[in-house]
């Protein structure tokens, strides 16, 4: 609770978390955080491995580590760092998910799928990627002018959309609902 108060206070780009901690585990509170911050992890038990990037972490440290070992982890670390604070125009995201850093062209994207925890990104032509992210925060990485939110579930590009018919919103084959607490916004872009 202290730590998860002092992160609110002091926000990070990076956490090293052990896995097996007092009263908690680090990956349950890895899960509590509401931000996009990096997480590598450090322990002793492997079995936690797979979980450890099930929850999109930068990397994974097995105990005992070596000083080389570390650098690897913290340049991997740097590169996102990098990659997320890109100056200049942005027509893309980084995306961890699979295992990879995927990079999705904003031109690409069909539409945003929110599932409790998760999100699913539909792409022109390929195939969905799902990663752990929140809502919020995949808001957070997109231009606010082309993205909009219209529904809890769903974001969309403002200039994919087809029709928008009887509260409801086509882009290629799919029907989005628009929510209720959307309406207004909408109005707003359109």
């Amino acid at each position: 609770a202290e730590a998860l108060r002092h992160l609110k206070k002091f926000p990070v780009d990076l956490l090293f978390l052990d896995i097996q901690m007092p009263g908690k585990n680090g990956i349950d509170f890895y899960r509590q955080l509401d931000t996009d911050i990096m997480v590598i992890f450090t322990t002793a038990y492997s079995e936690y491995a797979v979980e450890g990037f099930n929850v999109n972490a930068v990397d994974y440290l097995l105990k005992p580590f070596s000083f080389e070992r570390f650098l690897t982890a913290i340049d991997k670390a740097s590169k996102e760092i990098r990659a997320r604070h890109a100056t200049g125009e942005q027509n893309h995201l980084l995306i961890r998910a699979d295992y990879k850093l995927h990079r999705i062209e904003f031109d690409d994207i069909t539409l945003i799928e929110g599932l409790d925890d998760y999100i699913r990104i539909h792409l022109k032509e390929k195939s969905t990627i799902t990663t752990r992210l929140s809502m919020k925060n995949i808001l957070e990485k997109l231009p606010q002018n082309t993205f909009l939110r219209v529904h809890r579930s769903y974001i969309v590009p403002l200039r994919k959309i087809k029709t928008i018919y009887n509260k409801t919103i086509q882009i290629d084959d799919f029907v989005i609902p628009i929510g209720e607490t959307y309406k207004e916004e909408i109005s707003k872009f359109l």
